[in-house]
C-alpha cells in the first residue's frame, strides 16, 4: 500500500509508551491488563470481524476514576493513539507486537503471555461470531495458528489436547509471524463478511472468558515492562 508515513498516526514514541505503561501498572490489579495485554486487545479488534466501539474495549483497560480531568484526557488520548497505530502500521507493513518480559534463568526474555491475553478478550467481545466461524471454517483456525500456538504454550487458554511446550525457536517463530497473522486475519474478514448466522450467534452468545484472566490468570508468567522497542 503506497501510504506516506506522515499521513498515518505514528506509533507512540518510547516515552508515551513508558507515561501509558506506568499508568496502566500503577492502576492495575490482578488479572488486569497491562501495556502488551492492551496492545493484543487493541490489535484483535483492527482486525476483527466487526467494529468496537471504545466504550466497549475501555472498561477492559480502565479500573479506577482518572485523578483528574488533564490525567483522564492524557490517558485517554494516549490509547487513541495507540489503537489509531496499529491500522496505520498493518497498512505499512510496520506493526510490531508489544511484549512483555519475564526474568529467566539466562536472563531477560519476551513473552507473549500478556499480549495474547489481550488477544483472547478482544475475541470474548464477539464471543459468539467467532465460535461459530472457528467451527464453520478450519482455515481461519489455521491462520490464527502462530497465535494459539502461543496461547496454549503460555496457558492463556486451553487445549482439548496434551501439546509439548514450544521450543526457543519455534517460540520465536510464532512472534515474528504475528504480523502475517493480523494481516491475514484482517484479509479473512475482508473476503468473507459477517454473515446473519454470524450475528445471530453473537446475539445468543453470554459472556464467556477464553482463559485470559480470571480464575485462570495466574497461569501466566509475570509480565515486566513492555519490551516494543527491544526488536
Amino acid at each position: 500500500m503506497n501510504t506516506n508515513k506522515t499521513d498515518w498516526p505514528s506509533s507512540l514514541t518510547d516515552d508515551e509508551l513508558d507515561e501509558l505503561d506506568r499508568y496502566l501498572r500503577a492502576h492495575s490489579g490482578d488479572g488486569d491488563l497491562l501495556l502488551d495485554g492492551v496492545h493484543g486487545m487493541l490489535s484483535a479488534l483492527a482486525v476483527g470481524p466487526l467494529q468496537v466501539l471504545p466504550e466497549e474495549w475501555l472498561p477492559e483497560v480502565l479500573h479506577e476514576p482518572f485523578a483528574d480531568e488533564e490525567e483522564g484526557n492524557r490517558v485517554l488520548a494516549l490509547l487513541a493513539k495507540l489503537n489509531d497505530s496499529i491500522a496505520a502500521e498493518l497498512d505499512v507493513d510496520a506493526y510490531e507486537p508489544i511484549l512483555g518480559e519475564v526474568d529467566t534463568e539466562t536472563g531477560p526474555t519476551l513473552s507473549a503471555a500478556g499480549w495474547c491475553e489481550g488477544f483472547s478478550r478482544a475475541i470474548d467481545l464477539r464471543a459468539g461470531l467467532w465460535e461459530k466461524r472457528l467451527a464453520d471454517d478450519p482455515s481461519l483456525m489455521e491462520l490464527l495458528g502462530p497465535v494459539m500456538a502461543l496461547a496454549v504454550d503460555e496457558g492463556i487458554l486451553s487445549a482439548e489436547t496434551d501439546f509439548e511446550k514450544l521450543s526457543d525457536d519455534e517460540y520465536d517463530e510464532c512472534l515474528a509471524q504475528l504480523p502475517a497473522v493480523l494481516s491475514a486475519v484482517e484479509h479473512y474478514w475482508q473476503q468473507h463478511p459477517v454473515t446473519e448466522a454470524d450475528m445471530e450467534a453473537m446475539a445468543q452468545a453470554t459472556p464467556a472468558n477464553a482463559g485470559g484472566g480470571g480464575e485462570d490468570s495466574g497461569q501466566a508468567p509475570p509480565r515486566h515492562r513492555s519490551g516494543h522497542w527491544l526488536h
